[in-house]
């Protein structure tokens, strides 16, 4: 077997023989593959002559693994060239899932090939210490993506599952009645479902791995853009509901914070949010984020102690939970249906989960159980927290809880500490992206990259003091974004790549998802766009 000249700093320089193809020579099978890709590669193979990995992003795969990394953490400051390699990284390489390979069709287009390598008399490098002399790409913010067992899957799927969301679910019931919560429940088994067709697609040809290339297989290289800055976009507005999230909870506990600088007057709301902002600018310039997405693996726990919280203040606390609310509210419900649609915002990294485990095989079955978790701790919290505050439901449950309760005050801060701890991954990806644009002169800068970074922190705080309303919001997220990325595109770009062979089933579920995805769409982002305008006006 050839070396797989592969790790965080690659910038996919060199061809290489994957591991399917060292179990194939040495008479291994793999019955799963070969039946996805003997019935695909046949009608694709011209459409995959034209993928390349010089497209962008380019750093998507690398950015996105972030979320699934379980490396110890190391920590420096952005130095020297910002897509350069960092000392940390030398001697990690990274565990991938296969990229199948065929001489007929090679997705991979690398800048120089092995063989010309060859004819120069240059050997290529075959250490991991060697690999890095010549980069051409790197990105030395990334930690590197180890493979994970099924366990560690699971816990990735649902640390990307349970976020902020969970925060907002009893606000959800509170607008759309009781009858809204059947929807939490419809939205995770059709989100889990194309989460299996993303897994799918990337199976359906060699070299497929993330999200952008599945766009690419099925419409080219417009899918390929459209789907990437969808997905950018998504993460540039967490990173703004982050920091109306930490405004919102910091005031509520120090409501009195009001500064007038020289006649311009800063609400508790405003102060907290430019504080917390100045407070996560160090963590964007991190030239290494590992000790970040270690941290960012605590976000179960985080979400975990939240629970117990509520439930604590809710039980022992004596707060009670009582009646409240109606069966049915259809002049709100389609802001529920953005709320809980935000609940299952993951598909961007589900394909860097799937390549990330030692089994692939078993995706389905962890993906079934992070979803089943989290759909779980989704309801309960739904049920508990509009029983507990009923119509004077916040759009963040913690907002309601008395703080002179201890309960109260550490659920308050955990969910202050947690989005600190993941700002910086989750606007990492949209500021490489970003520097990859740039000319190669000023990729290398140390004062390009620390300036885009800044912007682009500075410019969510923007949003987030021009638009603070975390419900409205989360519901045109959910409602634009994330149908758009679960929802839509999963079952349009499995139609295309599968076009000719899906039984009528398979045919006629992607299309009836597809249409509740545009319909929900219009729906949602119609009526949260209204309630936002009605908020900026009184």
């Amino acid at each position: 077997m050839a070396p797989a000249y592969d790790d965080m700093g690659r910038d996919r320089t060199f061809e290489f023989e994957t591991d399917d193809e060292e179990n194939l020579a040495e008479g291994g099978n793999d019955d799963d593959y070969d039946s996805d890709y003997n019935t695909s590669s046949s009608n694709r193979s011209e459409g995959s002559q034209a993928f390349s990995y010089s497209a962008w992003p380019q750093s998507y795969r690398q950015s996105m693994d972030m979320y699934t990394s379980v490396t110890p953490p190391t920590v420096g400051f952005l130095a020297g060239s910002s897509l350069g390699i960092g000392s940390s990284f030398l001697s990690t390489s990274v565990q991938r899932r296969p990229s199948y390979q065929s001489s007929e069709q090679t997705l991979i287009k690398p800048f120089i090939s092995v063989s010309s390598l060859d004819k120069e008399g240059i050997q290529p490098p075959q250490t991991p210490a060697s690999k890095h002399s010549s980069r051409r790409f790197s990105y030395q913010e990334l930690p590197p993506t180890q493979e994970c067992s099924y366990f560690q899957s699971v816990l990735n799927g649902i640390n990307v599952l349970c976020g902020v969301g969970l925060l907002s679910t009893p606000y959800a019931v509170k607008q759309g009645g009781w009858i809204s919560l059947s929807v939490l429940f419809i939205f995770a088994g059709i989100s889990c479902y194309t989460g299996i067709l993303l897994k799918r697609c990337l199976d359906s040809s060699p070299g497929l791995q993330t999200y952008p290339d599945i766009g690419q297989a099925a419409f080219g290289a417009p899918g390929r853009l459209m789907i990437a800055i969808i997905l950018y976009v998504e993460l540039y507005c967490c990173c703004v509901e982050y920091i109306i999230l930490m405004g919102d909870t910091l005031s509520s506990i120090f409501p009195n914070a009001n500064i007038d600088l020289g006649g311009v007057y800063l609400n508790s709301h405003h102060v907290f949010a430019i504080m917390t902002t100045l407070m996560i600018l160090p963590t964007v310039w991190l030239r290494d984020l590992s000790l970040l997405s270690y941290l960012s693996a605590g976000g179960v726990i985080a979400s975990l102690v939240v629970v117990v919280c509520l439930l604590w203040v809710g039980g022992v606390n004596q707060i009670g939970f009582h009646p409240a609310g109606t069966p049915f509210d259809l002049k709100n419900f389609p802001v529920a249906i953005g709320l809980y649609g935000f609940c299952y915002a993951g598909h961007s990294v589900f394909p860097n989960i799937y390549s990330s485990m030692k089994e692939p095989s078993q995706f389905p079955a962890a993906l079934a159980i992070s979803f089943g978790i989290v759909c779980f701790l989704y309801t309960g919290v739904a049920i508990c927290g509009f029983l507990m505050f009923g119509d004077a439901t916040q759009s963040q449950f913690t907002l309601n809880m008395p703080q002179k309760f201890v309960a109260s005050r550490v659920a308050v801060w955990t969910t202050v500490i947690n989005p600190l701890s993941k700002y910086a991954l989750t606007v990492t990806p949209v500021a490489l992206s970003l520097e990859e644009l740039l000319p190669p002169a000023l990729q290398k800068s140390h004062s390009v990259s620390v300036f885009i970074r800044t912007a682009l922190v500075i410019s969510t705080l923007a949003v987030a003091l021009t638009i603070p309303f975390f419900g409205f919001v989360m519901a045109l997220i959910g409602s634009i974004l994330t149908m758009l990325v679960a929802f839509i595109f999963p079952c349009a770009c499995y139609l295309s790549i599968r076009r000719g062979q899906l039984s009528r089933l398979e045919t006629v579920s992607c299309i009836l998802i597809l249409l509740m995805g545009v319909a929900c769409s219009i729906i949602g982002s119609y009526s949260s766009i209204a309630k936002i305008l009605q908020k900026l006006g009184s």
